[in-house]
Protein backbone atom coordinates (compact mmCIF):
# COMPACT_ATOMS: atom_id res chain seq x y z
CA UNK A 1 0.00 0.00 0.00
CA UNK A 2 1.29 3.66 -0.81
CA UNK A 3 2.32 5.30 2.15
CA UNK A 4 -0.10 7.29 4.31
CA UNK A 5 -3.40 6.08 1.98
CA UNK A 6 -5.83 3.52 2.04
CA UNK A 7 -6.56 0.71 0.03
CA UNK A 8 -10.45 0.44 -1.28
CA UNK A 9 -10.80 -2.15 1.28
CA UNK A 10 -9.40 0.00 3.92
CA UNK A 11 -11.94 2.86 2.85
CA UNK A 12 -15.18 0.88 2.44
CA UNK A 13 -13.96 0.12 6.41
CA UNK A 14 -13.53 3.68 7.33
CA UNK A 15 -16.26 5.04 6.29
CA UNK A 16 -18.57 2.07 6.50
CA UNK A 17 -19.77 1.89 3.03
CA UNK A 18 -20.17 -0.54 1.00
CA UNK A 19 -17.87 -1.49 -2.37
CA UNK A 20 -21.09 -0.58 -4.67
CA UNK A 21 -20.82 2.54 -3.48
CA UNK A 22 -17.54 3.35 -3.40
CA UNK A 23 -17.52 2.25 -6.67
CA UNK A 24 -20.81 4.67 -7.72
CA UNK A 25 -19.13 7.63 -6.05
CA UNK A 26 -15.99 7.17 -8.65
CA UNK A 27 -17.80 6.38 -11.31
CA UNK A 28 -20.07 10.14 -10.97
CA UNK A 29 -16.51 11.25 -10.56
CA UNK A 30 -17.23 12.25 -6.68
CA UNK A 31 -13.78 10.02 -5.53
CA UNK A 32 -10.82 9.77 -7.68
CA UNK A 33 -8.52 7.70 -5.98
CA UNK A 34 -4.55 6.93 -7.22
CA UNK A 35 -4.39 3.72 -8.81
CA UNK A 36 -1.50 1.41 -9.12
CA UNK A 37 -2.70 -1.04 -11.40
CA UNK A 38 -5.78 -2.56 -10.65
CA UNK A 39 -5.63 -1.28 -7.06
CA UNK A 40 -6.57 1.86 -5.85
CA UNK A 41 -5.62 3.90 -2.99
CA UNK A 42 -7.04 6.93 -1.25
CA UNK A 43 -5.08 9.84 0.81
CA UNK A 44 -6.57 12.72 2.50
CA UNK A 45 -8.22 14.62 0.02
CA UNK A 46 -10.55 11.69 -0.73
CA UNK A 47 -10.88 10.92 2.38
CA UNK A 48 -12.70 14.67 2.94
CA UNK A 49 -14.50 14.71 0.08
CA UNK A 50 -15.79 11.73 1.41
CA UNK A 51 -16.92 13.33 4.72
CA UNK A 52 -17.94 15.71 2.83
CA UNK A 53 -20.05 13.61 0.72
CA UNK A 54 -21.51 11.80 3.06
CA UNK A 55 -22.39 14.81 5.77
CA UNK A 56 -24.40 16.02 2.17
CA UNK A 57 -26.66 12.57 1.80
CA UNK A 58 -27.43 13.13 5.79
CA UNK A 59 -28.56 16.27 5.31
CA UNK A 60 -30.64 15.05 2.26
CA UNK A 61 -28.47 16.71 -0.49
CA UNK A 62 -28.70 15.21 -4.33
CA UNK A 63 -25.39 13.47 -5.27
CA UNK A 64 -25.41 15.33 -8.00
CA UNK A 65 -25.63 18.59 -5.78
CA UNK A 66 -22.75 17.32 -3.84
CA UNK A 67 -20.18 16.48 -7.30
CA UNK A 68 -20.84 20.14 -8.54
CA UNK A 69 -20.29 21.95 -5.27
CA UNK A 70 -17.28 19.79 -5.16
CA UNK A 71 -16.28 20.93 -8.34
CA UNK A 72 -16.80 24.36 -6.68
CA UNK A 73 -13.77 24.04 -4.72
CA UNK A 74 -11.13 22.56 -7.73
CA UNK A 75 -12.44 25.05 -9.78
CA UNK A 76 -12.86 28.66 -7.77
CA UNK A 77 -11.74 27.67 -4.44
CA UNK A 78 -12.88 27.71 -0.08
CA UNK A 79 -14.77 30.90 -0.71
CA UNK A 80 -16.62 30.33 -3.96
CA UNK A 81 -17.93 26.95 -2.16
CA UNK A 82 -18.88 28.52 0.95
CA UNK A 83 -21.13 30.60 -0.90
CA UNK A 84 -22.56 28.01 -2.93
CA UNK A 85 -22.99 25.86 0.30
CA UNK A 86 -25.22 29.05 2.44
CA UNK A 87 -26.93 29.06 -1.06
CA UNK A 88 -27.67 25.36 -0.80
CA UNK A 89 -28.01 24.92 3.09
CA UNK A 90 -31.10 28.04 2.68
CA UNK A 91 -33.10 25.70 -0.19
CA UNK A 92 -32.10 22.45 2.22
CA UNK A 93 -33.46 24.33 5.39
CA UNK A 94 -37.18 25.53 3.52
CA UNK A 95 -37.76 21.96 2.48
CA UNK A 96 -36.90 20.15 5.86
CA UNK A 97 -39.35 22.95 7.94
CA UNK A 98 -42.35 22.52 5.32
CA UNK A 99 -41.34 18.38 5.86
CA UNK A 100 -41.33 19.12 9.67
CA UNK A 101 -45.25 21.19 9.36
CA UNK A 102 -46.21 18.22 6.91
CA UNK A 103 -45.04 15.95 9.43
CA UNK A 104 -46.65 17.29 12.35
CA UNK A 105 -50.04 18.02 11.04
CA UNK A 106 -49.98 14.20 9.94
CA UNK A 107 -49.18 12.58 13.53
CA UNK A 108 -52.07 15.41 14.91
CA UNK A 109 -54.36 14.38 12.39
CA UNK A 110 -53.29 10.01 13.29
CA UNK A 111 -53.33 10.74 16.83
CA UNK A 112 -56.88 12.28 16.27
CA UNK A 113 -58.15 9.13 14.02
CA UNK A 114 -56.28 7.05 16.43
CA UNK A 115 -58.59 8.73 19.39
CA UNK A 116 -61.64 8.66 17.82
CA UNK A 117 -61.04 5.09 17.16
CA UNK A 118 -59.90 4.21 20.56
CA UNK A 119 -63.58 6.13 21.96
CA UNK A 120 -66.04 3.71 19.34
CA UNK A 121 -64.30 1.17 20.74
CA UNK A 122 -65.08 2.30 24.62
CA UNK A 123 -68.87 3.18 23.80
Amino acid sequence: MSEGKLSFKEMCAKFEVTPRTLRYYEYIELLNPERVGRSRFYGARECARMTLILRGRKFGFQLEELRQWLLIYDKEGTDAQMHVFIDMADRKLIELFEQQKQLAETIKELEELRKLTKNSLEN
